[in-house]
């Protein structure tokens, strides 16, 4: 199991972490990852820390499909990909229907559907191996719709593309974690649970492997989960610095009974604390919501507490079928912990 490191996204001002990127390099970290919700975007930041920096990974999580046509986002691939010297992770993902229809003003539906057609795209369009068509449910290319002109032209990419530019999905959802371990080459999970794995993906990861067949399987698929870290001797302190987040997930990422976080952690087993926080959180009552959030829903997803217990509790993250643990953590002192009980266990 390797380190990966998780920048999120900005609030309301562009703040990189620049020192801790560099030093996340130095230490051979695997890769650094953005992300995008309805601010700033994934792939400016990131092509600014590649310039930065010289051997980590430069990973999107995620890039928002509905927010790019296919075309658009093999480009931006290509494109980061050779600046950075073959560096570049693509991560892609649907969103949700609040943001894809309230911030892009597209269509959510179908989304198992679009997610197989935009890969199939970008891959064609990475592999240069004759101009770009596509006949599919949502996406033709050339366009065909009742308003084109008729002058849609098949392109084949002037840039020389890696064909194998690793694409990685975003997914909690038990069919669209079943897609991404048929068709992407790693899978990005959030609130990712261990202890919890057998019983919620492994059914559908295996059946995602089955069915792309040619011997794919855990050792040609990366599953790198996102993994809050807190260091701190008080524990309750600790817990409490991840509350808001989960409660913000849980409680209001997503309209009732179209939250796939608090689906999550209903699969999890915590049903009634997800209803209560969601209820708490979309009535108002953040602070309330927040105070739901139980700690043993906490010590699943994430490694809080000192030094000690966070070392005694990596294990479980070491002995699931993860490869890379996307760690979110707030210092480089942080970091160089991680890497050093790492280093101890493995």
């Amino acid at each position: 199991m390797r380190l990966g490191l998780m920048l999120g996204y900005a609030s309301r001002k562009i703040e990189l972490p620049v020192e801790l990127v560099q030093e996340a390099d130095r230490l051979g970290v695997y890769a650094v990852w953005t992300a995008e919700a309805y601010g700033s975007d994934a792939v400016t930041p990131l092509a600014w820390l590649g310039a930065l920096t010289s051997r980590i990974r430069l990973g999107t999580a995620i890039m928002q499909m509905p927010g790019r046509t296919p075309a658009n986002a093999a480009m931006t691939a290509m494109t980061l990909d050779q600046l950075s010297n073959g560096r570049f992770l693509m991560g892609l993902g649907l969103s949700g229907p609040q943001v894809v229809e309230g911030w892009h003003g597209v269509s959510y539906a179908r989304p198992l559907v679009r997610t197989r057609e935009y890969v199939e795209i970008v891959r064609a369009i990475f592999a240069r191996e004759a101009p770009l068509t596509y006949e599919g449910k949502l996406y033709q290319i050339p366009y065909q719709g009742t308003d084109a002109t008729g002058l849609g032209k098949p392109l084949k990419s002037t840039l020389e593309a890696a064909p194998d530019i690793p694409i990685y999905l975003a997914a909690i959802g038990p069919k669209n974690v079943g897609l991404a371990a048929e068709i992407a080459d790693g899978w990005l999970p959030i609130f990712f649970s261990p202890d919890k794995y057998d019983l919620v993906y492994k059914e559908q990861i295996e059946a995602g492997f089955a069915k792309a067949g040619n011997g794919k399987g855990y050792a040609n698929f990366d599953i790198a989960p996102t993994v809050s870290v807190v260091i701190h001797d008080n524990l309750q302190i600790a817990y409490n610095m991840l509350r808001p987040f989960l409660a913000l997930y849980i409680g209001g990422m997503g309209a009732k009974g179209k939250n796939f976080y608090t689906d999550l952690a209903a699969r999890y087993g915590y049903e009634a604390e997800a209803l209560a926080i969601q209820e708490l959180y979309l009535s108002g009552n953040k602070g309330a919501a927040m105070a739901q959030v139980p700690a043993a829903l906490i010590d699943e997803v994430a490694l809080v507490g000192p030094r000690a217990r966070v070392k005694e509790r990596l294990y479980r993250w070491l002995h699931s079928p993860i490869t890379t643990l996307n760690i979110t953590v707030f210092d480089v002192e942080t970091l160089r912990m991680m890497v050093e009980l790492l280093a101890e266990i493995a």
